[in-house]
């Protein structure tokens, strides 16, 4: 008669597992073709007795790794079972993967077991990825330096439409256009490229158009 599916007891026969190692301990160990063990199995799917009995009774390393170099924690869906893990089995929740992550700082990154990663981060301590990560409203990824020789900064945000177009005409295309072909220049922090930023804004404070005094120059010239 061929032998059960230990990893499929796991799921949803853990006493029976129990059971079936305390007639062949030797597979309590064992690890399939990935590193995935029966302890893995048995946090992820949240068998708390079956966790206890393979550590305790079965001696089990409660840090066993997967070929990812992930303990069961990584894969724990449930905070109870965390809880067990860190407080009676002493996991090691400072481990990190192959990606040199920890189990929190992976589910963070992932976005998964937000019960399981809000404990977690209330033992390891730090704020949590996302928190760090996250840009908040109004942030630049690289701002714009201050004008050399002058008080006025740029401000680039995100704005509704009718943010910013309060109070004024249409932005000129033109003025428009040559700031942001001289914000995408790699020398945009030159002197010659701040001159010529200083000269366009300043055009614009003092009233002027850009676009009236090309057609003023053509006037001139024909």
């Amino acid at each position: 008669m061929a032998q059960p599916n230990p990893y499929i007891m796991a799921c949803d026969k853990p006493e029976a597992l129990i059971e079936l190692l305390r007639s062949n301990p030797s597979i309590a160990s064992t690890q399939d073709e990935s590193g995935y063990s029966l302890l893995h199995a048995a946090a992820s799917y949240g068998h708390t007795d079956l966790l206890r009995a393979l550590v305790n009774e079965f001696q089990v390393d409660v840090n066993l790794l997967d070929e990812d170099g992930e303990t069961c924690l990584f894969v724990t869906e449930h905070e109870h079972i965390a809880k067990c893990l860190v407080e009676e089995l002493k996991v090691d929740y400072n481990k990190k993967n192959s990606e040199d992550m920890t189990a929190v700082e992976k589910m963070e990154q992932d976005d998964e077991f937000p019960e399981v990663s809000t404990y977690l981060r209330t033992v390891v301590g730090g704020a949590p990825i996302s928190a760090t990560n996250a840009a908040t409203p109004g942030d630049v990824l690289n701002p714009p330096a201050p004008i050399p020789g002058s008080d006025m900064k740029f401000n680039i945000g995100t704005m509704t439409e009718e943010e910013a177009t309060a109070g004024e005409s249409e932005p000129d295309p033109e003025f428009k256009r040559r700031i942001e072909e001289l914000a995408a220049r790699d020398d945009y922090y030159s002197e010659e490229v701040q001159s010529q930023v200083r000269a366009l804004v300043e055009d614009v404070m003092a009233g002027t158009n850009i676009q009236a005094m090309e057609r003023e120059v053509r006037r001139r010239t024909e």
